[in-house]
């Protein structure tokens, strides 16, 4: 096995800060974030300040302190759970003689790491090249060189900088176009499932807080589900019946984090595509986390920045309370009388299966809402109409007379005008 990198992580907790998470919980993250690549994290602390160095971020009564506990603990990288400007990132590597890096570069290692499908490869790619490009401001001496250009690659008297923005320029615009024809076959693949059509469920959530294993467990799939932060990244989309009989597709996304740095919102936007055409969205949450009031506030933002403003109010919203199995009686007891007034959240636990029928049931009630319930009777030999009846409505009865099969549905008006379409034909 290959030897982990030694990392130190340090929480820089401003006493303004606008940050929901507590400084310990934040902290925590932020060594969750690490392990999630493998680093093995010697040295944690949080670091008290008025206000950031516009020169090294941390000042240098810090850093001087920070000198000897590197030496100790044989340090190579050093993570700075905030955001450095390129000069600060500098200024600190030459001051403490060792790699440094801020919360928007370790997320983009993780990304890296768990991208698996072309798109999520090309998204991580722009993402990093976004960040990439932001840190040419003279970040590294070698920038400052002039370059005396021959043919396509720079004309004379082009500085190092400029030559290195153009080509992230050029590579970005590059990758763009291909994501350009990812997202255009995701729409044709989107446009056949409508034609089937089948619901689409999408979970979504705080990293970690269970969406894949509650993916596998109603799935029978085998994503990748560990206590890691960022365990998923590409969209994975499996079949599931309801108790209904009905089918919908499940998609399980990537997930959500505190100050998810904005070149991830906007490189990931086309994945989270399948949460806003979602007919139903479920925000699986770890209740058994003392935070879980704050992720869940992370994660709203997230989804009103997609253009999901005001989601709790609306009919097609669930909430999965996961990890019951963390909580003792009392607190189960409590959350369980609170949610008696409550008909769009549920008390779950993807481990022990605990709430399982109650979501599937509330999911094929939130499909049904609206509905119109219809009779009609079709050939016993239309077994494509039956078929078709079991993937886009919820049947309630079916009788056999003779050779003729009558049926009471409940359908919504836009498949029920599809089924007359249909039933014309015959």
């Amino acid at each position: 096995m290959p030897v982990k990198a030694k990392a130190g992580v340090i929480f820089p907790n401003f006493s303004k800060s606008e940050i929901r998470l507590s400084p310990q919980a934040r902290l925590e993250e932020a060594c969750g974030l690490a392990l999630a690549i493998n680093l093995d994290v010697l040295y944690k602390e949080i670091i008290n300040l008025k206000a950031v160095k516009p020169s090294s971020f941390l000042g240098g009564g810090v850093i001087e302190r920070l000198k000897p506990v590197i030496a100790d603990n044989k340090l190579d990288l050093l993570i700075i759970d905030g955001t450095l400007s390129p000069i600060q990132q500098r200024n600190l590597e030459n001051a403490l003689k060792i790699k440094v890096i801020d919360r928007t570069a370790l997320i983009l290692e993780i990304f890296g790491e768990r991208a698996n499908t072309k798109e999520g490869t090309l998204q991580v790619e722009l993402a990093h090249l976004s960040y990439q490009r932001s840190r040419l401001v003279r970040s590294w001496t070698h920038l400052e060189r002039q370059r005396g250009g021959a043919g396509f690659l720079g004309g004379p008297g082009e500085t190092q900088i400029e030559l290195d923005r153009r080509i992230i320029d050029d590579k970005i615009t590059k990758i763009k176009k291909e994501l350009e024809k990812v997202k255009k076959t995701r729409t044709l693949q989107r446009h056949a499932r409508q034609k089937i059509p089948y619901p689409v469920i999408a979970l979504v959530g705080y990293t970690n807080a269970g969406k894949s294993s509650w993916f596998n467990a109603l799935t029978q799939a085998n994503v990748f589900a560990k206590d890691l932060l960022f365990a998923t990244l590409d969209p994975t989309m499996r079949r599931v019946k309801l108790p209904s009989g009905r089918e919908v597709i499940l998609s399980d996304t990537v997930g959500f984090i505190s100050d998810l740095p904005h070149e991830l919102i906007m490189a990931f936007r086309a994945t989270l595509e399948e949460v806003l055409e979602a007919d139903i969205i479920v925000h699986v949450r770890d209740i058994a986390n003392a935070d879980t009031q704050e992720q869940k506030k992370d994660v709203l933002d997230v989804l009103a920045n997609l253009g999901l403003k005001d989601i709790r109010e609306k009919d097609n919203y669930i909430e999965l309370l996961n990890k019951a199995d963390l909580l003792d009686e009392g607190s189960k007891q409590r959350i369980r009388n609170h949610l008696l007034q409550r008909k769009n959240k549920v008390l779950t636990s993807a481990v022990t299966g605990e709430g399982r029928e109650q979501f599937l049931q509330l999911i094929d009630e939130k499909l049904s809402a609206g509905n119109l319930q219809k009779n009609i009777t079709i050939s016993a030999a239309s077994g494509d109409i039956l078929a078709w009846l079991h993937s886009n409505a919820r049947i309630i009865t079916q009788t056999p007379i003779e050779d003729k099969i009558k049926i009471s549905v409940q359908i919504s008006k836009s498949k029920w005008q599809q089924l007359e379409n249909r039933l014309k034909t015959y």
